[in-house]
C-alpha cells in the first residue's frame, strides 16, 4: 500500500481497538458506576449489593486478564475479541431484567472476564499491524475507549436512568452491539507476526521487571481518584456532590484525550522516557489537593490525573511490545494487567478499610502519591536497563 494508504488502515484497524476497549471497560465496567443510584432507588438492589456486584465485575476483570492469553491460543486473538464483545453485549442486555441479586451476580462477572479479555487482546491485535513509528498514538487511540466510556458514563447514564434502570440496560446493549458490529468490520483475522522482533530474553528481562513493578504501583497510585475522588470534594472538602460530579466529569474527558497525547508524545521522546515522566506527573496530580485543596487546585489533579489514568496504561503496553517484541506482547500484557488488577483490588481494599478507620481522604493521597513515587523510580531504572541493553 502506499503510506496515505498504510496510515488510514493504521487509524481504522485502531478506531476497532478503540470499539473494543469502549465496550469492555467503558461500558461493561464503568458504566456501572453512576447506574448504582439508580438501581438502589427502584430497589433493584440493596447497597450493600450494588457494592457486591462491582466485586463481583472486579473479579472477572482479574480471570479475564489471566486467562486472554490462553483463550486467544484457543481460538485465535480476533475470535476471542468478537467473542468477548459480543458476550458483553449480552450480559448487558440480560441486566435490563430485574429478577433479583442472584441473577445480576454471574452477568457482572461475565462482564468483567470480558473487560479481562478486551483489554489484554486489543491493544497487541492493533500493534501487530501498526509500523513502529506510530505505535505510541495507535495503543493511545485504543486505549482511549476506556476514557470515553468513563466520561459518556457520567453524562449520559444519569439522564437515561430517569426512564428506569432497565431503559440504561437496554441503551447500553444497544450502543454495544453497534460497536462490536465496527469491531467485527474493522479489526482484521490475525496475521503472522513480523520476524525479527526481541523475544525478552537477557538483559531485556530486568526493564520488563522494573516495568511490572511501576505499573503495579500505578494502580495503587490512582485509587484515590477513582474511588473516593467525588466523595472527598463533596463531603470531605464540603463542596456538594454537585460540584463533586463536576470535577468527575472534568476527570472523564481528560480521561479519554490521554492516551492520544501520552502516545503522541511518546512517538518523539520515547517509551520508557514518557512513561517514567507521566508517573511522576501522575504523582504530583494525586499530591496536589493536600498542597492546593482549592478549585485551581482540584481542578488540576482532576485534569492530570484523569488523563494519566489511561494515559499511562497506554505507554506500559506500548513499552511492553517495545521491550518483548510483538511475539511476545500478549502474554507479556496480560501479566501487567493483571499484577494492576490484584494491586487495583486488594488496594482498594486496603484503602477503604483505612478509610472508615480514620474518616479521613488526606492519608489515602499520602499513600496514592508514595506509591506513585515508587513507581517513578521503577520506571526510571527500566528505562536506564533498557538504554544499557541497547549499548
Amino acid at each position: 500500500m502506499a503510506p496515505a494508504a498504510t496510515a488510514r488502515g493504521t487509524w481504522a484497524v485502531a478506531a476497532g481497538g478503540l470499539a473494543a476497549t469502549l465496550i469492555g471497560n467503558g461500558i461493561g465496567r464503568f458504566a456501572y458506576t453512576p447506574l448504582i443510584p439508580a438501581l438502589i432507588a427502584a430497589q433493584w438492589l440493596t447497597p450493600p449489593e450494588a457494592v457486591y456486584l462491582a466485586a463481583a465485575n472486579l473479579a472477572g476483570y482479574l480471570v479475564g486478564a489471566l486467562t486472554a492469553a490462553r483463550i486467544a491460543q484457543a481460538m485465535t486473538a480476533t475470535g476471542a475479541i468478537r467473542a468477548a464483545a459480543v458476550a458483553t453485549m449480552v450480559s448487558l442486555a440480560a441486566c435490563a431484567w430485574p429478577l433479583g441479586f442472584a441473577w445480576f451476580v454471574p452477568w457482572r462477572f461475565l462482564a468483567g472476564i470480558t473487560g479481562g479479555v478486551l483489554m489484554v487482546l486489543a491493544v497487541p491485535a492493533v500493534l501487530a499491524l501498526t509500523p513502529p513509528e506510530r505505535r505510541g498514538r495507535a495503543a493511545g487511540i485504543v486505549i482511549t475507549g476506556v476514557g470515553l466510556g468513563i466520561a459518556a458514563a457520567g453524562a449520559v447514564v444519569p439522564i437515561a436512568a430517569r426512564f428506569g434502570p432497565a431503559a440504561v440496560w437496554i441503551a447500553l446493549a444497544a450502543a454495544a452491539l453497534l460497536l462490536t458490529v465496527h469491531v467485527w468490520v474493522a479489526i482484521p483475522r490475525d496475521r503472522p507476526l513480523p520476524a525479527g522482533q526481541p523475544r525478552g530474553a537477557g538483559p531485556i528481562a530486568l526493564p520488563v521487571r522494573m516495568l511490572l513493578a511501576a505499573y503495579a504501583c500505578d494502580a495503587l497510585g490512582f485509587i484515590p481518584h477513582t474511588v473516593f475522588w467525588v466523595d472527598y470534594i463533596a463531603r470531605g472538602l464540603d463542596r456538594g456532590l454537585a460540584v463533586g460530579g463536576g470535577f468527575w466529569t472534568i476527570f472523564g474527558i481528560a480521561a479519554a484525550l490521554g492516551p492520544f497525547l501520552a502516545g503522541t508524545i511518546a512517538d518523539r521522546a520515547g517509551l520508557g522516557r514518557t512513561f517514567a515522566g507521566a508517573m511522576a506527573l501522575k504523582a504530583f496530580g494525586v499530591a496536589l489537593p493536600l498542597l492546593l485543596p482549592d478549585t485551581t487546585g482540584l481542578f488540576l489533579s482532576s485534569a492530570i490525573v484523569g488523563a494519566l489514568i489511561s494515559g499511562t496504561t497506554t505507554l506500559c503496553s506500548a513499552w511492553v511490545a517495545e521491550l518483548v517484541g510483538l511475539a511476545r506482547h500478549r502474554p507479556v500484557w496480560g501479566w501487567m494487567t493483571s499484577a494492576f488488577a490484584v494491586a487495583q483490588a486488594g488496594g482498594a481494599w486496603a484503602m477503604s478499610y483505612l478509610f472508615a478507620s480514620l474518616g479521613r481522604h488526606e492519608p489515602l493521597f499520602v499513600i496514592g502519591t508514595t506509591a506513585l513515587v515508587a513507581g517513578t523510580v521503577f520506571a526510571i531504572a527500566g528505562a536506564r536497563m533498557q538504554q544499557a541493553a541497547r549499548r
